[in-house]
């Protein structure tokens, strides 16, 4: 049967308005002229000094104007910004800020407080839940940016949306979704036997089946790409020293990724993956543990990023039998932190580029700046520290969006009292953090 229009009824309705005698209330909402949009509220934000990351030196008595949650303009020196009429302040007196940190590393659906096989006795979906006091422990630490390295089930791309939608709070979210790699490797699932039939639907073993899971993956929100080029810690039946992907499956990757605009990054702490991963092209090479002097020259050469993880192990020993990691992947961890640590002092020493990249996740969320210290103990002043987790990361992640606190970025900001150029631990507890100009905590 045809159906009727569906405006019949509402034009009926107005008919039976005028037959009323309201005809002219129908006349006037139909000739009412649209309301002008609303202008937006400037917003100046005011503290005793600034940290340009790009040189390491203070700015005296910043003023940073603030419209649409993005920066028009910092003046110093206590020089005015050119505000409209009406505008908010947030003053920050004493204060230093400093731009909202960036881990480049992290996995929001991941808890420490669950490890070995401890998770089954949780459905799919209870992780899914979790990310979100997550993804908000994270921003109150701080980190106003995440590159999400990793997620079954799409749930970091479903975080991310939600995030930019204003339903809950939480860092800007990079997301991988599904980190894949060879089957049997690192990013496959190892831990069952053949009748329970697991494996990621993801895995790819010649160059063609890495680059159709480039393109799936891009398909449903990949904003990079993570592979698995070696063996892994918290993976069983894998060392990390393995190498699991080829240099041509790599390649392949790689070359389909940067076609389609996204950049790669590989899970890598073997030496010889390491070396292969970078000749293969890729952007940031994750852990990077094993990494030797040639693969230190490499990386300088090709302008690959190194993202070091060098905290996480003190948590993992002291912590992880007791929440259920097995005795294989606590050796593993004990036998290559120390090697990861020297690693990084000898590689930010020769020069390679470094970010910020804290595995968080593998050890609770929102404890992410504890590494920043760790960094200074081996090598790095705390500018650096600091510049890896800022102006480097947002390099790392070809952004002019985020890491650096100037005109046409987010007004993405954190502010700590003291000096963290002095103190990197300062930023550990970090009081007020202001997102795209709105202060989301203010704990001074």
């Amino acid at each position: 049967m045809r159906q009727k229009p569906l405006f019949r009824p509402l034009s009926a309705a107005i008919l039976g308005l005028a037959a009323l005698g309201l005809a002219g209330l129908v006349s006037t909402a139909v000739q009412a002229q649209p309301v002008a949009a609303a202008q937006p509220t400037d917003q100046v934000v005011t503290a005793a000094r600034l940290l340009d990351v790009r040189t390491g030196k203070w700015i005296d008595r910043p003023s940073v104007l603030v419209r649409n949650g993005r920066i028009v303009q910092v003046a110093s020196g206590g020089n005015e910004v050119a505000a409209g009429p009406g505008a908010t302040r947030i003053d920050l007196a004493g204060m230093s800020l400093l731009p909202g940190l960036i881990d480049m590393h992290v996995h929001l659906t991941s808890d420490p407080s669950y490890g070995g096989y401890t998770r089954l006795q949780f459905s799919d979906r209870f992780w899914s839940v979790l990310m979100v006091p997550h993804a908000q422990r994270t921003l109150a630490a701080g980190f106003t940016t995440v590159r999400n390295v990793g997620a079954s089930a799409f749930n970091d791309v479903g975080l991310r949306e939600a995030i930019s939608e204003g339903k809950i709070q939480g860092p800007r979210v990079v997301t991988a979704a599904y980190s894949f790699g060879a089957t049997g490797g690192h990013c496959d699932s190892t831990f069952f036997p053949p009748s329970m039939e697991q494996h990621s639907d993801y895995n790819a073993d010649n160059p063609e089946e890495g680059r159709k899971r480039v393109r799936e993956l891009r398909k449903y929100g990949a904003q990079v790409i993570k592979i698995c080029a070696t063996g892994g810690v918290f993976s069983r039946n894998t060392e990390p020293g393995q190498q699991q992907l080829s240099e041509t499956e790599m390649r392949a990757i790689v070359d389909e990724a940067h076609m389609w605009g996204l950049k790669v990054a590989a899970h890598a702490h073997g030496t010889a993956g390491i070396k292969a991963a970078i000749r293969a092209g890729v952007d940031t090479i994750e852990h990077a543990s094993l990494i030797d002097d040639e693969g230190i020259a490499l990386a300088k050469q090709h302008g690959a990023w190194l993202s070091m993880d060098i905290y996480n192990t003190d948590y993992t020993q002291s912590e992880g039998k007791k929440n259920g990691v097995l005795e294989d992947n606590l050796r593993k961890d004990r036998e290559i932190g120390d090697l990861q640590r020297e690693n990084f002092r000898r590689a930010h020493a020769a020069g390679a580029k470094m970010v910020y990249g804290t595995d968080a996740g593998i050890y609770p969320h929102g404890q992410n700046a504890r590494q920043l210290a760790v960094m200074v103990r081996y090598g790095m002043t705390p500018v650096q520290a600091i510049q890896s987790a800022t102006v480097n990361a947002a390099a790392a992640l070809d952004s002019k969006d985020v890491g650096i606190i100037e005109a046409g970025r987010w007004a993405d900001m954190v502010a700590v009292a003291g000096d963290p150029t002095m103190d990197v631990s300062l930023l550990e507890n970090i009081p007020v953090v202001i997102k795209s100009g709105a202060l989301v905590k203010d704990a001074r």
